[in-house]
């Protein structure tokens, strides 16, 4: 809900620097505007912990009221900032025709400044008075306890407490597993408090399979207590009952006795001091939670045992402080598992699954992911209903297959499921609420790039200010590791220095984020199924075109009467909707990855996009596009130019590209850069041909460089060095060389990195291994990958022992593996 309230709030603030001479009574009323919104977004703030049936119909309404402002008066912002920030750039010489050039282009600067200024003060005007009618309907119809929600609804996590053991699949062998792990240790750690940690996707069965580890061992304890702890847990209510499992007698009316914390933990410790105790604490959010947790529990050496579930790898890492400590990874029910367990509860004993329901059910189970909470409440919406025990027809079946994956319509089972995973939706804070959103675009499936998540995020203005030293790119990566901490997004492609290229959603939680999605007006997603045809467009703000698309796009949207969208994502080729697009003024973000549009006969002009002038990202990886447009550099908001994947289709990138002051991430691939890319100084991760290595001295925000380096003298080497000497937040270092390096072996010697690098690539650069590769000029480098001609072995073995522990050493090459940082380095050596 507050996706649009923090950049409107970050960019009104910028509005009031003095550069933009607004008038005193528009100052005061920007003014008056932030204070309105910071309110409006604390209140947002609480109802968004809320599921939205626990919230009244009036808190919705006023809700969305509040976020159509958001949105309304950021474009606003954006239109004032386009129509006032000085685009144009002379070149040539200083002759008559270019001075009346001149004086004409400043008359028409003065005079569209003035018109500018004009519409922000109508538009603050607008934005301050339905503000306040906002505060007052807030006031009006809504009291605190709206704001706090009608009350938690019966938790369906119960059931898997009180489920019968009968019931279960598949879990017998990964309780023995967890007893054997538990219970099991050498003489002298046997009698020591050891604790598991069962972590864990939202719907795995953690809190089933340590219920039925905790009814199998618990005769062997004195005192036992199984407790769930919640997102919001009341201390108080946990202490006294697992004081009252441990003792249900002796504690019958702890309930109504007044004790404070201190109390109660005095208490606890006290009892369990000589007891040999088995205490499960299911469902841990909150690492503060836990810590005052963990101190009922003192090692008294009499083997006692504890057990803990949480969805957080990080909390489960809390909970496991000792050598002997366990976490368990819970893993999905393998396929045959899954199998039995959905069959089990679709067919009555004695019937077997008929063979036209073999494939779709296969498909189905696919898409469980063996996830058994996915699979129940597939199987309970097929299951039979009534006495008649009737199997259900293939249609039905087919239709719960094709709603899998955008927002799975059913009974109280799907419901129940959604409200599982959703608990891991509501813990977030605001601005990773927001960013697990954004994945609804993507369609089911598909394997999302982190680097485009970020920088898309970035683009949308969903990751926000940081510290001094923290970019945006490097907060984003911290939203993606938090998202991949908390079970919600699956990594793959994870690389030597441990980072994942990618991640998938499981499609359980993609019917979730759809769901939650469509409630919010976050995004439409159009993939000609009956359900996106219903959509209603007039106030998209994000459209998704998916590939299971069977109809042309232009029967399902009219660009024309959508200006309001912000983000526009093809994930298939459709020509006449990409020359429609610059119909949407106002789009910050335009990912065309993957799209042809330069083989198979397309021609497509990519000249509109000088209207859209609004826009942050333009993805054009993988599309093949025969030309980048003069008219990009009109684009002056533009922080992503990815243009890899091309092959050769476009060898050079324009010279209007160098106006793109806010440009942050640009990948020409094998295109030549032009000259002048000196001049974005913003850039913070660059990948190209560079025709004047000296500019790159003047990009000292570079994170992030993969250069094709075609030097031929020791002159440009050393320039080429000295420009990188200069560039102190260096992280990643990759260079494609030419054939004349004995040549710049001297220069290469003087090279004095950054101690930021932390990755290094060089082929084709150097005959011998640069003895600035130690470990006091690079203590943070993890992994080295360096092409050389001949070995020094000597001098080149004491470069490297500080580094790498050499595992093997034969004629052609020298292989380096696992030193201090635990990671791959590879050198090859040609002789």
């Amino acid at each position: 809900m507050e996706a649009a309230m923090i950049p409107l709030i970050k960019k009104l603030r910028g509005l009031l620097a003095n550069e933009y001479n607004l008038e005193k009574r528009v100052r005061k009323g920007v003014k008056s505007l932030i204070t309105e919104l910071e309110m409006m977004h604390a209140v947002l703030s609480k109802i968004g912990t809320k599921p939205a049936e626990q919230l009244d119909e009036q808190v919705l309404m006023w809700a969305g009221k509040v976020r159509e402002l958001s949105y309304r008066m950021e474009d606003a912002v954006d239109g004032f900032l386009v129509r006032v920030e000085d685009v144009g750039h002379d070149h040539g010489s200083n002759n008559m025709k270019n001075r009346v050039k001149k004086f004409l282009k400043r008359a028409t600067k003065l005079f569209t400044k003035g018109k500018a200024l004009h519409q922000i003060s109508n538009d603050i005007e607008e934005a301050q008075w339905l503000s306040q009618e906002l505060g007052d309907l807030r006031q009006k119809y809504m009291s605190d306890a709206d704001t706090k929600g009608n009350g938690d609804a019966i938790d369906p996590r119960l059931k898997a407490v009180y489920k019968d053991v009968t019931e279960l699949v598949g879990i017998d062998h990964i309780r023995d597993e967890l007893i054997e792990k538990l219970c099991d240790g050498n003489e002298r750690s046997k009698d020591q408090l050891r604790t598991m940690s069962i972590v864990g996707f939202g719907g795995l069965g953690k809190t089933t399979v340590a219920k039925a580890v905790y009814d199998k061992i618990k005769v062997q304890f004195d005192s036992v207590a199984f407790v769930s702890v919640s997102r919001t847990p009341d201390m108080t209510k946990i202490f006294k009952k697992i004081l009252y499992e441990l003792d249900k007698s002796k504690y019958a009316t702890i309930n109504e006795a007044a004790r404070d914390h201190e109390q109660l933990l005095d208490e606890l410790r006290n009892f369990l001091q000589d007891k040999r105790y088995l205490i499960v604490i299911d469902d841990i959010w909150d690492e503060e939670a836990w810590g005052l947790i963990k101190c009922v529990f003192s090692n008294n050496y009499l083997g006692s045992r504890v057990m803990t579930t949480t969805r957080i790898g990080s909390i489960s890492e809390a909970c496991c402080s000792s050598g002997d400590d366990i976490i368990y990874q819970m893993k999905p029910l393998t396929d045959d598992h899954s199998k039995r367990l959905f069959y089990k509860r679709i067919f009555p004993q004695g019937i077997k699954c008929p063979d036209e329901l073999e494939k779709v059910s296969r498909e189905i189970l696919k898409k469980c992911g063996g996830v058994p909470l996915a699979i129940i409440t597939i199987a309970s919406i097929l299951a039979s209903n009534g006495q008649d025990q009737q199997i259900k027809p293939k249609y039905q079946w087919d239709n719960i297959l094709g709603s899998i994956g955008r927002g799975l319509a059913g009974g109280g089972g799907a419901k129940d499921m959604q409200r599982i995973l959703s608990f891991s939706y509501y813990d977030l804070p605001s601005h990773l609420k927001t960013c697990l959103l954004y994945l609804s675009i993507f369609p089911e499936d598909f394997e999302i790039r982190r680097d485009r998540l970020i920088w898309m995020w970035i683009a949308e203005g969903f990751v926000q200010g940081g510290e001094q030293e923290t970019g945006l790119f490097e907060l984003g990566e911290s939203y993606f590791n938090e998202l991949a901490n908390r079970n919600l997004i699956q990594p793959v492609h994870v690389d030597a220095t441990g980072k994942a290229g990618a991640c998938r959603v499981h499609d359980m939680v993609l019917d979730l984020l759809c769901s939650l999605s469509s409630e919010q007006n976050f995004a439409t997603i159009l993939d000609g199924t009956q359900q996106s045809k219903s959509i209603s467009h007039s106030k998209s703000r994000r459209l998704s075109f998916q590939n299971s698309m069977s109809e042309p796009t232009t029967n399902l949207v009219d660009a024309k009467s959508m200006p309001q969208v912000r983000s526009v994502v093809l994930f298939r080729t459709n020509i006449d909707l990409i020359r429609t697009i610059s119909c949407f003024q106002v789009l910050r973000v335009l990912d065309l990855e993957g799209c042809d549009l330069g083989r198979n006969g397309h021609d497509v002009d990519l000249r509109y996009i000088d209207n859209l002038l609004h826009l942050r990202y333009l993805g054009l990886r993988s599309t093949f596009v025969r030309e980048l447009p003069v008219e990009v550099g009109k684009l002056q908001f533009l922080e992503t130019l990815d243009l890899a994947e091309n092959g050769s289709s476009i060898r050079v990138i324009p010279p209007s590209v160098v106006r793109l002051k806010c440009l942050i991430f640009l990948d020409a691939q094998d295109a030549v850069l032009p000259v002048g890319i000196g001049n974005l100084t913003s850039l913070e991760e660059l990948t190209g041909k560079l025709v004047d290595v000296k500019e790159l001295g003047q990009l000292v925000k570079l994170r992030v460089l993969y250069l094709c380096w075609n030097g031929s003298d020791e002159s440009v080497c050393n320039s080429l060095v000295e420009s990188l000497s200069k560039l102190q937040k260096m992280q990643s270092l990759t260079i494609f060389g030419c054939a004349w390096r004995a040549r710049s072996d001297v220069s290469w010697d003087g090279f004095v990195p950054t101690p930021q690098l932390r990755y290094l690539l060089f082929t084709r650069c150097t005959t011998t291994l640069p003895r600035w590769v130690n470990s006091s000029l690079v203590p943070l480098l993890s992994y080295m990958h360096v092409s050389v001609d001949r070995v020094r072995p000597e001098v080149d073995i004491q470069i490297l022992v500080p580094l790498f522990v050499i595992s093997s050493c034969r004629p052609t090459k020298i292989n380096t593996l696992v030193s201090k940082h635990s990671l791959l380095a590879l050198m090859h050596s040609h002789v």
